[in-house]
């Protein structure tokens, strides 16, 4: 299949795309190489994928309007992996404007570009940031999710419900994903894992909010991958038991579906923090504060709809998962005096 996969230069893009390319297909990457982070990251990320014969990367902003009708006028995508977007729940607070323009302009002209060049099936990003105020776990796709937190959230919420009517009005398949706490090797640097390790290899202190009695939902970027492939291949269908006087929220009378990815298993910040910690051979230094505005307590997947649809098996612990991710940044940005697992060895 030909495959356009947004965001191929971010984290879960470019392990989608290779993943993509490895198995034979085409893979088209879309990104525009913003500087919310460090370019540098997101160019070695698409260097990866570079050497691949089925490759090509196009460097579009997915608000460019032209731009993307005339991409998906020219490539003819058999199916869409929607990834990019204006990421973090404390940027949506100091920078609105740009989620609007990334993950909702940004979105419509994906769903048009699907809508009016045949797509068969769109798989989308959602994420966790959905269930906002909702205290009842696991939280599932069968949950109401009408009380986000932040923006972000509410973008993503928006993202859903965009996809619905496209689905409804043109027969569009989609699928969303609801992403809970994803980390691994390539991760972005404003994510905790990358923020903790980087400061505790310099000798700085750490941030720990909420007092570190957080618990989050964190996914190896590899299980994510493998849900999202499998998904991708799982057109989204109807639901013929769909009931409009009892809605199901997370299915619909069109071909449209919504399911968590997660790891199912919350494991508490400090303990999280503890891995890093035995992983960097290095106690941390930490100041402990409060919850933050738009920041949830807890994150647990209910992920039993993706389970019973294509065989979901996250199996990655969060002390092979930290490993991974301390050793490709001991070797990424070659910190001195350090060696990874496999140098020791």
């Amino acid at each position: 299949m030909k495959i356009l996969v947004t965001g191929a230069a971010g984290f879960i893009g470019s392990t989608t795309a290779m993943q993509l390319l490895e198995r034979g297909d085409t893979v088209v990457g879309l990104d525009n190489f913003n500087d919310y982070y460090d370019v540098t990251l997101k160019e070695a990320r698409a260097a990866r994928l570079a050497p691949y014969e089925y490759f090509s990367m196009t460097r579009i902003d997915l608000a460019d309007r032209a731009a993307m009708e005339a991409l998906f006028a020219a490539e003819k995508f058999d199916r869409v992996v929607h990834l990019a977007a204006q990421a973090g729940v404390r940027y949506s607070i100091e920078n609105p404007h740009s989620y609007i323009e990334s993950n909702i302009v940004g979105t419509l002209h994906v769903l048009e570009g699907c809508r009016h060049n045949d797509v068969e099936h769109l798989v989308y990003a959602s994420s966790s940031s959905v269930y906002g105020a909702n205290t009842t776990m696991p939280f599932s796709v069968h949950q109401n999710v009408d009380h986000p937190l932040a923006l972000y959230g509410a973008t993503k919420k928006a993202n859903e419900l965009m996809a619905h009517t496209y689905s409804n009005l043109y027969g569009l398949p989609t699928t969303g994903l609801r992403f809970f706490t994803v980390y691994g090797p390539y991760g972005r640097p404003d994510m905790a894992l990358f923020m903790f390790t980087k400061n505790i290899l310099e000798g700085k202190p750490i941030d720990v909010f909420n007092f570190g009695k957080h618990r989050r939902d964190f996914t190896y970027v590899d299980d994510i991958v493998n849900g999202v492939i499998h998904t991708l291949d799982h057109t989204a269908t109807p639901n013929p038991d769909w009931d409009a006087a009892h809605p199901d929220p997370g299915t619909s009378m069109a071909p449209y579906r919504l399911y968590n990815i997660g790891n199912r298993q919350p494991v508490e910040l400090m303990r999280y923090i503890q891995v890093i910690e035995e992983c960097v051979g290095k106690k941390a230094e930490m100041n402990m504060l409060p919850l933050q505005p738009g920041d949830v307590p807890d994150t647990w997947a209910d992920t039993t709809a993706l389970s019973d649809a294509v065989g979901y098996a996250p199996s990655t612990p969060i002390e092979t998962g930290v490993r991974n991710f301390v050793d490709w940044y001991l070797e990424f940005y070659k910190v001195p005096g350090r060696k990874t697992q496999k140098q020791r060895a």
